[in-house]
């Protein structure tokens, strides 16, 4: 993990003040009034001075790096511009190099994951939603390794295999849930996660989760997991409500399911669950108000 401020500190920086070093000293300023102009050690302006900092070629090549550079070291040799001044400049052109421009880069090439979320930009965007989805996705993580950790799990993965989801807060589609690409199958007795949680990878499970909420649930996670009459009567046992749906319904069963019952009526986690059709396999599903309380209830039947 690399923050931008390390990109201006480490790389942006040792080459701008090398730049104006050298550019103040043809000016005719001594070592020492370089360093008291840029406030920075004799030694520092020394090792500037014979080449000792490595400097990038992106800020050595940049135009307006190299206008800001003249125009900071003709302020400062003739004593019309303030110390304060030259720092409030080169503020202004870092803030500038920040949007989408030329220490973005230097960011992304440092920490490439960022291109998978827009960059600099959306994590500095409080309105991006990016550090929610990385919420779910974490939330997701942390159930994850409970459940395939939980003796038995994998004796209730259904043929289908399982698939744990969960939504942002506004979820309206499929790419608003996140779940297990390729869902998770049972190998040899063991509960198998193929690949990290990413949005968009569920259509089953998260439009489970959809339908649910359409119905006005506060659901934002589910998990399938096979049926049989006893898992459900134990699932109630335990104080989870059980809604039965009815999969060959034309519509959308759960959604007219839940809403017949009344959403408000139900405990915050509950199941749904149908008994199966016609070339339909009978599932169980558990919902609840995030992934770690979907896991404690079915860890329950595991513990029962």
């Amino acid at each position: 993990m690399r923050f931008i401020e390390e990109v201006v500190v480490e790389e942006f920086l040792p080459t701008f003040r090398s730049m104006l070093a050298e550019a103040l000293r043809e000016r005719g300023l001594t070592q020492h009034e370089v360093a008291e102009a840029l406030g920075i050690s004799q030694s520092a302006v020394s090792k500037y001075a014979h080449g000792d900092v490595s400097r990038r070629a992106e800020v050595l090549e940049d135009d307006r790096v190299a206008e800001l550079v003249e125009r900071v070291a003709d302020g400062l040799a003739t004593g019309d511009m303030s110390r304060v001044q030259a720092l409030v400049e080169a503020e202004v052109l870092v803030r500038r190099l920040e949007e989408g421009d030329l220490l973005v880069r230097l960011h992304e090439e440092a920490m490439p994951e960022l291109a998978d979320h827009d960059g600099y930009v959306r994590i500095h965007d409080p309105e991006s939603g990016l550090r929610t989805s990385e919420e779910v996705r974490s939330s997701l993580r942390r159930a994850l390794r409970r459940l395939t950790n939980a003796s038995g799990f994998a004796g209730l993965i259904p043929n289908v295999g399982s698939n744990l989801v969960e939504c942002l807060p506004e979820a309206t589609d499929v790419d608003d849930v996140a779940g297990v690409p390729g869902r998770i199958f049972d190998v040899k007795g063991r509960a198998t996660v193929p690949a990290d949680p990413e949005f968009g990878v569920s259509e089953h499970v998260a439009g489970v989760l959809l339908s649910a909420r359409e119905a006005g649930s506060d659901a934002r996670a589910a998990l399938n997991i096979c049926y049989d009459s006893q898992i459900v009567a134990d699932l109630e046992a335990a104080g989870y409500d059980a809604v039965e749906f009815d999969p060959d319904a034309p519509t959308d069963p759960i959604r007219e399911a839940i809403e017949e019952r009344g959403p408000d009526s139900l405990s915050a986690t509950f199941v749904c669950y149908q008994t199966g059709g016609y070339g339909i396999e009978p599932i169980t599903y558990v919902l609840g108000p995030d992934a770690d309380a979907v896991v404690t209830a079915v860890k329950g039947l595991l513990q029962g």
